[in-house]
């Protein structure tokens, strides 16, 4: 073989190590989620790429030993081409023949190497990470005609490797172990949202969305004392008045008191009757020929299976019955569908005031209701306690407080500023200044995005 043919071979040996080394990598970046959709795009290099990656063990093989065979020629072969090549240079400076061999060898040796490694594995790597999905396209049909060629042989060195890892105690990864877990997929989102691929607010619902099997009825639900309700014994003028004050579109109806809701009226059933008929006619309405069922569940229901009943039946109103049966609170599917996407106003609700607003650094004014787990994610404090929130915190700790009147809470200040009876409806939260940390400020939680918190801070404020 002349040398002209030699290197030839050593650059086919080098281009073919670049293949498979370029196949490893890439069929193990590549995005299954991405080959799914040109799947259904019609793309029919990626219905063999998503054959490959689903049996990513078998094609790794094949592309480790296609890096095997090709190593082993370029050592066969390159060698002594390069060696032979160079014998002429080396011979020409008046070494001495020992000498000129072992030059000759060396520099024929780290020749091929530099070439294999640079050529052959670190830039196809790179291109590889880079260009995972165009190369996986690329790279399929020769893969899988390789895989076939050399299939007993891949057979026999997998069940060898097998029989070797089962001696040392380990079992073969199945596909689902390439999953990944809730934390690793907000951390997956976190750096989307660094690097400018998704926007705060689709990362925000994302991240409801998870904590959204977490919640239960009561951590969401309107608290009985702010329930705005009709009773059977009021007069239609009475009860209009009450709606057009209020302007609610469905109000709980009792019999007697809040601890006996028979159902719910939806308004706009009433005023479309109410609206073509006399005064006569208005008098002898009956409450009762409007109400309606409504729903009545435990206050600890998660609120992903509340949903799934109120879509069953059709109805957007839950009673909150506490383990004592007396009635804890009311949930509707606005209360629901604002645990993932925020906050959801209409005309009505100008004078309704956000739970939370910002004021300034560590400086908010919070709603009583607001969850002690949300409390501790606003100031990265580490709060831990039996009631649900913050407003029953304050209490737990001072239940004779009044308006105005205030108490430590870790290195904050908490104020409160309006009460109903012992009903805590808002507060004041202020960080003192040099006592940020105190007995409840522990750990951080972990960080969010300067990018999310302006962005839920912007719709607190509207």
């Amino acid at each position: 073989m002349d040398d002209i043919d030699s290197l030839i071979l050593i650059g086919v040996l080098i281009a073919l190590t670049a293949f498979f080394v370029a196949s490893e990598f890439a069929i193990v970046r590549v995005r299954r989620s991405r080959i799914d959709q040109l799947i259904l795009e019609g793309n029919r290099r990626a219905v063999l790429a998503k054959r490959i990656i689903t049996d990513l063990d078998e094609y790794l093989s094949a592309s480790q030993l296609g890096i095997t065979l090709t190593s082993i020629g370029l050592g066969v072969l390159g060698e002594p081409a390069f060696e032979r090549m160079l014998h002429p240079v080396f011979r020409g400076m008046g070494l001495p023949d020992s000498a000129e061999h072992v030059i000759a060898f060396a520099a024929a040796y780290g020749l091929i190497t530099f070439l294999h490694v640079v050529v052959g594995e670190l830039a196809p790597k790179t291109v590889a990470i880079q260009k995972a999905e165009k190369l996986t396209l690329w790279i399929a049909g020769p893969l899988r005609l390789f895989y076939v060629f050399m299939f007993p042989f891949i057979w026999v060195l997998n069940g060898s490797a097998r029989i070797l890892t089962g001696l040392a105690g380990l079992k073969p990864v199945s596909e689902h172990e390439g999953s990944h877990s809730e934390e690793e997929l907000r951390i997956l989102l976190s750096e989307s949202l660094k690097n400018g691929e998704i926007n705060p607010s689709e990362y925000t619902f994302v991240n409801k969305i998870f904590e959204f099997d977490n919640r239960i009825a009561r951590e969401i639900m309107i608290p009985r004392k702010e329930i705005a309700a009709v009773s059977t014994d009021m007069s239609v003028p009475e009860m209009l008045d009450m709606m057009l004050k209020d302007k609610y579109t469905r109000w709980p109806v009792t019999d007697g008191d809040k601890d006996s809701v028979i159902g719910m009226i939806n308004t706009k059933h009433l005023f479309s009757d109410l609206l073509f008929m006399t005064e006569d006619e208005k008098a002898e309405v009956s409450i009762a020929s409007y109400v309606r069922p409504v729903i009545e569940v435990i206050e600890t229901i998660p609120i992903h299976d509340l949903l799934i009943k109120m879509q069953r039946e059709r109805i957007h109103l839950a009673i909150l019955s506490d383990e004592y049966g007396g009635t804890s609170g009311l949930v509707t599917t606005e209360d629901i569908l604002e645990e993932i996407v925020g906050d959801i106003r209409d005309e009505f609700d100008e004078d309704e005031q956000p739970l939370i607003q910002k004021l300034s650094e560590r400086h908010y004014v919070l709603d009583g209701k607001v969850r002690i787990d949300q409390v501790n994610h606003l100031l990265g404090a580490g709060i831990e306690e039996e009631v649900d929130t913050i407003g029953g915190l304050v209490l737990k700790r001072n239940i004779d407080i009044c308006s105005g009147e205030s108490i430590q809470i870790g290195g904050y200040t908490v104020l409160v500023l309006e009460m109903d009876g012992r009903f805590i409806k808002r507060l004041e939260v202020k960080e003192e200044q040099g006592r940020a940390g105190g007995q409840e400020t522990i750990n951080r939680p972990l960080p969010v995005p300067e990018a999310v918190m302006l962005h839920n801070a912007t719709l607190s404020e509207k």
